[in-house]
């Protein structure tokens, strides 16, 4: 089978936001007096969203709802006041883009991050690159791994789901290719590991982004 088209999730997968995201989420537990967490531990918090972020973030015996619901809100606007001077694409993506946009195949990326800083940092950090559509998380739309906006963007781009692939780095991401009909390619150098990948269901996985090109070629075999 030949692929049309990419949709590529944003934080460890096209860009490497950990630190920021975690200087951003320590910043807030240190004002409520909580304990700090290192930077690997935000590999495993990351992927389902603010409010789940904050959650495995808090300790247990504070974690209630509200208590949840406002620290999303601080560490929106931490996250905000930081201006993210930590994050990067990835080495290889910049590389891996300018060979799709030659082979002019679409890309679009679905974040589960707030569709607001999605679009912002898509267009400040990747803006040389012709993504579209871009999707971040949207109150009216399910998060993912429900398939919805991914679903969205395959209508968007007038292919069918199978004509897709989909990158990104958890079993989030795989799940959410699986539910759609798309292609799930689990990408390595993210968050995740490759057991996790390959249980969420990816079909492929690649440690590096230019062997995303390999994988056009043969079709996905």
């Amino acid at each position: 089978m030949s692929f049309e088209g990419a949709i590529f999730d944003l934080d460890g997968t096209l860009l490497d936001s950990l630190e920021d995201i975690a200087d951003a989420m320590n910043a807030v537990l240190k004002e409520r007096g909580l304990p700090e967490h290192r930077l690997s531990a935000y590999r495993y918090f990351v992927g389902e969203g603010v409010e789940k972020l904050v959650e495995r973030a808090l300790p247990e015996n504070v974690g209630t709802p509200e208590a949840v619901r406002e620290g999303a809100a601080a560490m929106r606007a931490r996250y905000r006041l930081g201006g993210t001077p930590k994050t990067r694409p990835y080495a290889g993506i910049p590389e891996l883009l300018d060979a799709l946009r030659a082979l002019r195949m679409p890309v679009a990326v679905l974040s589960n991050k707030p569709h607001d800083a999605t679009k912002e940092m898509v267009s400040r950090l990747l803006g040389r690159w012709p993504l579209e559509p871009v999707l971040g998380f949207r109150p009216e739309v399910p998060r993912k791994p429900h398939p919805a906006g991914a679903l969205e963007i395959a209508r968007s781009l007038a292919l069918p789901p199978e004509r897709l692939l989909y990158v990104g780095d958890t079993a989030t991401d795989m799940e959410t290719a699986r539910k759609a009909g798309m292609h799930g390619v689990g990408a390595l150098w993210g968050f995740r590991e490759a057991e996790e990948l390959l249980q969420g269901g990816a079909r492929r996985l690649v440690a590096h982004p230019l062997e995303l090109l390999d994988l056009l070629e043969d079709g996905g075999r």
